[in-house]
């Protein structure tokens, strides 16, 4: 087990950084200029949320789409329009 840690390369503090900082960009509103010091654990914990509220949004648009297809009542552009995110 040491001879695989030995071998495998180690994050450096600047990549973690640097990581952490394209996290906060991609979680907070770019519009914002806000350029104020946030914590590496308060920008870990927004993109945790962000991404539990992006997963919500994506069941309940799952559950929408299946509603609707269920229903019958989709129009042939509906169908195509679905069928084009689908294969995205």
């Amino acid at each position: 087990m040491s001879n695989r840690r030995g071998n495998v390369s180690r994050i450096t503090e600047d990549e973690i950084n640097d990581l952490i900082l394209n996290l906060r960009a991609m979680v907070h509103d770019s519009s914002s200029t806000c350029i104020a010091r946030v914590s590496a654990s308060k920008i870990l914990k927004e993109t945790c949320n962000y991404i539990k509220k992006l997963h919500k949004e994506v069941d309940d648009l799952s559950e929408r789409l299946s509603q609707l297809l269920a229903s019958g009542d989709i129009t042939s552009n509906d169908a195509v329009i679905i069928r084009t995110l689908l294969e995205q």
